[in-house]
């Protein structure tokens, strides 16, 4: 029969019983067609969980005769053929200690040594050897040694990514490949546009694997090309784009917007794991998707019993981090509660922190399970786990300790003891932006007249930072920034950077809202000072106007 008649008919077959009935009316097959046959056998016969039906495959007579000729006759076997039948019998599960294994692996490893394989031939070997023994096999460094020697400008893009693959499990940073890699990288930049989304995951995660910091051109394209394959890529796929774009610190919008619209719309049919790193992604990217975050709210709700404590803290720990509450709040935290009450042990001490802690950042109070933060034993244990008691996790000891003073006057449990309090936050995401402070200083020096009526960057006693400080008399008037009786009133001005508030967006990170909600309930008079307020005011006198109306908007104006 004539192979292309013979291949399509066999790709229209849908089960092995099918394809060895097929296979029993062929009189004559060449090698390549009894491997495509074996091949097809494994495409509808093996899931995720391995051979649907062992006994009614492997036992088979058709199925038994095929194996028999390709061990018995491996030598005179063409490489296509041989490499793909090897190729479908590990994917079939066929012992790899088996004679007909050994035999293939056998015939391969002596055409490999004496040159004969094509560029093609040695990803088909390479991909099976990973699959059989994985990065310890000493075929694969032969593969690549030889792979170096050939043209990669004119590989195919299956080519490209298989050696990608095949350097990612061999050498984690790549030094002893560094000059094939950067061939290999400059090639790929010219076909990006043509991968798969297959391809195009595979070669992003070989790229966070080997390191390829260098690789700033290749790694931009394949990120702008990954947007068109956002509805096509598998959970898998798309956790390794994902974890690339946090990899490397590309932003692309157009990428953002694209999940925007594929997440809600699929959320139901996807992996947990896979929610869990959009949110990831969301959050250290700082943002604050609405269609993404209300459709994960919903999916929590009916879902969150059946996740991992791992994922339960990494959906909700995003909400807190953005300052976001989405329509169904109530019923979010709610379900939260209730898990949290049936598996609050499972949860590792630090997770459950983070957890905890997110959410008084979004004035949601975890009172009930306080008590158990601010026990010894619970200490003990945060201790004992890395990273232990470090500053980082003492700020999110002592927030929540403010946070129930200041906002749960009612709470009468344990208090955290003064050793484990911090003498002032650490705010990783909401720190100063030094320029804007400068202008801002400048501005109020013009209206004040004297520096000594403001001082900025102030610690309090009660472990936040003052941006700018401004105390006013009972009448109103401006005091001397160092003076400390007849204080009446205090001013923190709060100057907020772009890097306080979520990506194209006014709306405030969690960090600094909970900031400025405690400095009011400490008695602070709270003036915030954002971004985009003032970018537009480009003099001194402008920022001046603008200051006195935010700071004193019932005096009159400026007499200068």
């Amino acid at each position: 029969m004539d192979e292309q008649i013979f291949f399509k008919k066999l790709n229209g077959l849908g089960t092995s019983k099918e394809i060895f009935k097929f296979l029993s009316s062929v009189e004559v097959m060449s090698d390549i067609m009894a491997a495509g046959a074996l091949q097809r056998i494994s495409e509808v016969e093996v899931d995720d969980s391995g051979l649907k039906n062992p006994e009614e495959v492997l036992e088979n007579e058709v199925f038994r005769a095929l194996c028999f000729q390709f061990e018995f006759e491996s030598s005179k076997l063409s490489n296509t053929g041989l490499l793909n039948a090897l190729q479908a019998l590990i994917k079939l599960r066929i012992d790899p200690q088996s004679t007909l294994i050994a035999s293939l692996l056998s015939e391969s490893e002596e055409r490999l040594g004496n040159r004969q394989l094509t560029v093609e031939n040695h990803c088909s070997l390479g991909e099976s050897l990973l699959e059989l023994e994985g990065p310890s096999c000493a075929m694969l460094g032969q593969i690549v040694n030889h792979m170096q020697e050939k043209d990669v400008e004119t590989w195919s893009p299956r080519e490209l990514t298989m050696v990608y693959k095949i350097l990612q499990v061999m050498v984690r940073e790549g030094e002893q490949y560094h000059h094939l890699l950067n061939r290999m990288n400059s090639a790929t930049l010219t076909i990006a546009d043509q991968l798969s989304p297959n391809f195009t995951s595979i070669i992003l995660n070989s790229l966070v694997v080997l390191h390829q910091t260098q690789a700033v051109p290749l790694v931009i394209a394949l990120c702008k090309h990954s947007v068109k394959h956002v509805p096509y890529f598998t959970d898998d796929e798309l956790v390794n784009v994902l974890e690339a774009f946090l990899y490397f610190g590309h932003r692309e919008q157009s990428f953002t917007d694209a999940l925007e619209t594929h997440v809600p719309r699929s959320i139901s049919t996807m992996h947990p794991e896979t929610v869990s790193k959009v949110m990831q992604y969301c959050c250290q990217k700082k943002i604050l998707s609405k269609p993404i975050f209300d459709a994960v709210a919903e999916v929590f709700i009916s879902d969150a019993d059946r996740f991992t404590t791992n994922q339960i803290a990494e959906y909700i720990v995003p909400f807190g981090t953005l300052n976001y509450l989405p329509p169904s709040a109530s019923s979010l935290f709610r379900k939260l509660e209730m898990i949290l009450h049936t598996h609050f042990s499972q949860f590792q001490p630090h997770t459950l922190l983070n957890l905890l802690h997110s959410c008084v950042l979004i004035q949601r109070y975890p009172v009930n399970f306080l008590p158990k933060i601010f026990s010894p034993y619970f200490l003990q244990q945060l201790q004992a786990q890395p990273p232990g008691l470090d500053r980082f996790v003492t700020s999110q000891l002592t927030q929540l300790f403010l946070t129930v003073t200041l906002e749960c006057p009612f709470y009468e449990g344990p208090k955290l003891l003064p050793k484990y309090q911090v003498k002032a936050f650490l705010t990783p995401y909401c720190s100063l932006d030094v320029h804007l402070l400068k202008r801002v200083k400048a501005g109020l020096l013009y209206l004040l007249k004297k520096r000594i009526y403001f001082i900025s960057e102030v610690s309090t006693p009660y472990f936040y930072t003052v941006d700018i400080e401004i105390k006013l008399d009972e009448e109103g008037f401006v005091l001397p920034a160092a003076q400390c009786e007849e204080v009446h009133r205090r001013i923190a001005l709060c100057v907020d950077g772009r890097n306080r508030f979520c990506v194209n967006s006014h709306n405030l990170l969690g960090e600094e809202a909970i900031k400025q909600r405690h400095l009011q309930l400490l008695g602070y008079e709270v003036v915030q000072v954002p971004f985009f307020e003032i970018e537009s005011l480009k003099t001194c006198r402008k920022m001046a106007e603008y200051l006195h109306k935010k700071i004193f908007p019932h005096t009159y104006g400026l007499g200068c």
